[in-house]
């Protein structure tokens, strides 16, 4: 099975917006922090579902905002799912209550001390440290555990 979906972290005065996953009982992000984002409706282009998603979940409207990775992420339980990243400096309206969990602005530098995906890390790490575009596979075991990353098809190292 595959997916296509989005995510976005929002950044202002040094601090992102995270999304603390508490909702739903059957949520693979169950009590993981994330960006803000979903997947894509039919006929959506990645911008389109950025900026939907966006909207639903904290009710900011981006004004600024760029296209910075494919993350390509293989489960380990049958599901890929193709993750369009992006990154937001710019925004406009009130923030409002996520049906999906807690919202927080969350000091960059401090966010690597969240309960975060093993792979989030990798490309969050790589949002701080390049501005070019980049595509990430990461691979899972089918038990949340990170098994390889291949960044521009060459693997990471650690």
């Amino acid at each position: 099975m595959q997916g296509l979906s989005t995510l976005c972290y929002i950044e202002r005065d040094g601090k992102y917006l995270m999304l603390h996953r508490t909702v739903k009982e059957k949520d693979v992000n169950k009590d993981k922090w994330i960006g803000v984002g979903g997947h894509f409706e039919t006929d959506e282009s990645p911008e389109e579902c950025l900026l939907r998603e966006v909207r639903e979940e904290t009710g900011y409207t981006l004004t600024s905002y760029r296209y910075r990775g494919i993350v390509t992420f293989i489960s380990g339980n049958g599901v890929t799912e193709y993750m369009s990243l992006f990154t937001a400096d710019g925004f406009t309206g009130e923030e409002t209550a996520c049906d999906e969990g807690e919202l927080a602005w969350v000091d960059i530098d401090k966010v690597g001390e969240l309960n975060l995906w093993e792979g989030d890390r990798i490309f969050l790490r790589l949002l701080r440290e390049t501005d070019e575009f980049f595509s990430l596979k990461l691979v899972y075991d089918g038990q949340d555990r990170l098994v390889s990353a291949a960044l521009n098809g060459k693997p990471v190292e650690d």
